[in-house]
Order: C-alpha cells, then structure tokens, then sequence
C-alpha cells in the first residue's frame, strides 16, 4: 500500500482538502490579528451584532421545529434556551 492511500485526504499536500484547510487557518489568523487591533468599543459592538446574530439563527430554527407557533410564542421557547444556557454555565 502506498504513503498516498494511507495519508487522509486532508494531509495530502496537494488535494482541495489540505487547501481549504489551509485557506481556512489563514483566514481565521487574519480575523484574530483584526480582532486584537479593534478598539475595545467596537469589540462590544461585535458582540452584540454575534449575539443578535445567534439568536436570529436559534429563532430561525425554532419556527422551522414549531410551524405553528406565533413569534411571541417563538420568542419564549428562545428565552427559556438562554435561561437554560445560563443555569447551565453556572453549574459548570
């Protein structure tokens, strides 16, 4: 068996894998250096688009399990995850 068969697809040098993966590391050194460089006001303002952002996708997914439920209704079951999140992260 060669080296190539045994080598995942990712390691191989040359394959899209390896690329995007590389690609992607770029990308995420690049957003960590911009991260470190932001003034400390505009990190809280990232944070809260993130979090704005996050549960724009919870709620998105929340219609999509309960079909038939209102948006006050959707609104509930996204507080109740957060409450839960949050007893969740204080037991550790």
């Amino acid at each position: 068996m060669s080296n190539r068969e045994t080598t995942p697809v990712e390691d191989r040098p040359g394959s899209a894998d390896a690329r995007i993966t590389r690609l992607a590391e770029e990308l995420y050194c690049e957003r960590v250096v911009e991260a470190r460089q932001m003034p400390l006001e505009e990190k809280l303002l990232a944070g809260e688009e993130l979090f704005e952002y996050a549960c724009a996708i919870t709620l998105a997914g929340i219609r999509d399990q309960f079909r038939g439920l209102n948006e006050e209704e959707c609104l509930r079951i996204l507080e109740a995850r957060l409450d839960l999140r949050e007893r969740m992260e204080k037991r550790g």
